[in-house]
């Protein structure tokens, strides 16, 4: 158990049917409309302890550690990691904490997995935020032919490769926590306490989170791999018809502003936030602003 902003968050696990188990971090009344914080890589429920203190007021307000994290089941077979499992434990979650729909907000490859579970299960998801995640169809479209992106996104074949696990875990994770500090922002976020933490939840094993970079068809070209060049995403399953949000740290050196271009042709109800000062890190840099564009959107609190 632990207080952020006077709002208690407490721990559980929730036994899948599907049998995977998924620890999750909740805040405010399971009888209230729940909204859902899906972290990314390398991070865990954590990322979003200012959401739940805030969201944690008026909704049920959930960060699990997605599959493969922190205190989650972490599988080792990449097949493991695709896209249909994340998205089938998340639609059990759900039903798992009794709810009917939810309030869907995603991060990183968090949001990888929200934007296809949204075109899936759209009778799930009430509405859609998205943080610094590119739609699928725009990832493979600039992964395929856009230099910047493709340079930008270089580091993924460092994660897919076999030796991801020796050179991110090297002198205590040195790399990986270089990794969280080299995407176009200072890292005054990053605090001592909160680093603390990250460590330990890398020490639990991070061949789960770097099996979504294995598992995805989605990176960039190398010597040996055509990658999303040799991808085709049908329009249909993609399209995403639940009102949506984007919002967007400006300042990501790995997921570049040219990945928005063109997202309305895929969301039919869309908003999008730019954040000029914000970096891939949006939701640590600026929890604030982030929280009041949720809020803007979302419309008044539920009774």
């Amino acid at each position: 158990m632990r207080e952020s902003a006077g709002v208690t968050i407490t721990h559980q696990d929730a036994q899948l049917p599907n049998g995977m188990r998924l620890h999750y971090a909740q805040s405010g009344d399971p009888a209230k409309p729940l909204i859902l914080f899906i972290h990314g890589f390398p991070e865990f429920w954590a990322a979003w302890e200012q959401q739940l203190a805030e969201f944690g007021r008026d909704h049920h307000a959930v960060a699990p550690d997605m599959r493969g994290f922190n205190l989650s089941d972490q599988p080792l077979a990449v097949e493991k990691y695709r896209a249909k499992h994340l998205v089938e434990d998340l639609r059990l979650l759900i039903a798992h904490l009794g709810h009917q729909r939810c309030v869907m907000v995603a991060h990183d490859w968090g949001g990888a997995v929200a934007w296809n579970f949204a075109a899936l299960h759209p009778q799930l998801v009430e509405r859609l935020v998205i943080i610094n995640s590119p739609h699928p169809a725009l990832f493979q479209r600039d992964l395929a032919g856009n230099p910047a992106q493709i340079q930008a996104s270089a580091y993924m074949n460092l994660l897919r490769s076999p030796r991801a696990e020796t050179i991110m875990g090297e002198n205590d994770f040195a790399r990986m926590a270089k990794l969280v500090a080299g995407m176009g922002q200072e890292v005054v976020w990053l605090t001592p306490e909160l680093k603390a933490r990250y460590l330990e939840c890398w020490r639990r094993g991070i061949t789960g989170g770097l099996n979504y970079y294995r598992a995805s068809p989605l990176y960039p070209v190398n010597e040996t791999e055509p990658g999303a060049a040799a991808v085709s995403i049908p329009r249909e399953l993609v399209t995403v018809k639940v009102p949506t949000l984007v919002i967007w740290g400006m300042r990501d050196e790995a997921l570049l502003p040219q990945l928005l271009d063109g997202l309305e042709g895929y969301v039919g109800d869309l908003r999008i936030a730019r954040i000029e000062a914000g970096s891939h890190w949006v939701v640590h840099e600026q929890p604030q602003q982030v929280n009041a564009l949720i809020r803007g959107f979302l419309g008044p609190a539920p009774s």
